[in-house]
């Protein structure tokens, strides 16, 4: 064999290896975007890979353990790109208060506001009282 059909057969190797693990990484974001449950068995079935393989890649397998641990029962099957961020749940409930405190304000300016309103209309429509004159013992 010479060396330059040495060299092609590893640079043909190197591709195949590149391609398969692009496969998988590939896999990994389409079942984690679809909220499809990530194991080592999904991921080697739609990458068509073997599981050695993800077991082998220490980036593959950190990323199906991270993925796989992830309590899919709270996030309820979410995709990824419908999940909300730590920082996004912050920032969503920081105005969610804002807005509490806003509309508790209203309400009690519009309630002193009714008071004074209901007041102005029950004096408007009160119809005076009539006085008894009686003579008693001081007058």
């Amino acid at each position: 064999m010479s060396s330059d059909n040495r060299t092609n057969l590893l640079l043909a190797a190197q591709r195949r290896a590149d391609d398969t693990r692009e496969r998988a990484r590939a896999a990994l974001r389409h079942l984690d975007r679809g909220g499809l449950p990530v194991t080592f068995v999904t991921v080697a079935k739609a990458a068509a890979v073997s599981r050695a393989l993800l077991y082998r890649d220490p980036d593959l397998r950190a990323e199906i353990e991270r993925l796989r641990t992830t309590d899919r029962n709270v996030i309820a099957l979410l995709p990824a790109r419908q999940r909300a961020s730590d920082a996004s749940r912050r920032q969503r409930l920081e105005d969610l208060h804002d807005e509490v405190r806003r509309l508790r304000t209203d309400n009690q300016e519009l309630r002193a506001r009714l008071a004074i309103l209901l007041g102005e209309q029950r004096a408007a429509t009160a119809q005076p009282r009539k006085r008894n004159r009686q003579t008693g013992p001081c007058s």
